[in-house]
């Protein structure tokens, strides 16, 4: 019986079609959310692109929670002081999603699937 050395974990692979342009818009939508991805749809070459489609609206509505969610903690005494840290989680979905990979953020991926908007 062997023991394995390192942990076989399997990254999945990017998609061949995925440009870095669009790895570097999807990427931008998620740090500089709500702003980025409204410009996004907009552009017509942007949206037409399989990759950056999947991803706008689902960073749109991240950066939209993630917003309220940290105003409405902001409100409350000593509770109000982890509000900005709750910038981090676009900032990890946009890390995930420059690799090339469709990136799923939980409920609101589907939410958007289900709509229609992505």
């Amino acid at each position: 019986m062997t023991i394995p050395t390192e942990p076989s974990v399997v990254e999945p692979t990017p998609t061949p079609e995925v440009t870095s342009d669009d790895r570097m818009w999807v990427l931008l939508s998620f740090i500089f959310t709500p702003i980025i991805p409204v410009v996004m749809m907009l552009m017509e070459d942007k949206k037409a692109r399989p990759f950056i489609k999947y991803h706008a609206v689902p960073a749109l509505i991240l950066g939209i929670v993630v917003g309220v969610v940290a105003t409405l903690l902001a409100l409350i005494p000593f509770v109000g002081c982890i509000s900005p840290f709750l910038w981090i989680i676009p900032i990890v979905y946009g890390i995930k999603a420059y690799k090339g990979v469709n990136t799923d953020v939980p409920v609101i991926t589907k939410f958007s699937q289900d709509q229609g908007w992505s």
